[in-house]
């Protein structure tokens, strides 16, 4: 049998820094923190739920930040 895969850890990083940033530049700086994966979604969107180490959320509204969240 194939050993369970261990997934890597997730970034010491706080979500909640990037609220208030623009979209672009707070995606960069996530992956830059060593996120793997950054979603951007409307308010409003229908998502996926499943929780995903090294995931990032954002939703955006105006180009900004408005809420970030694990998974």
């Amino acid at each position: 049998m194939a050993p369970i895969p261990t997934p890597s850890a997730e970034p010491d990083d706080t979500p909640d820094a990037y609220v208030g940033l623009e979209a672009g530049p707070a995606e960069d700086l996530a992956r830059e923190r060593g996120w793997s994966t950054v979603r951007s979604l409307p308010p409003g969107a229908i998502i996926t739920m499943e929780y995903r180490v090294g995931r990032l959320n954002f939703e955006v509204k105006g180009g900004r930040v408005a809420r970030a969240w694990k998974g």
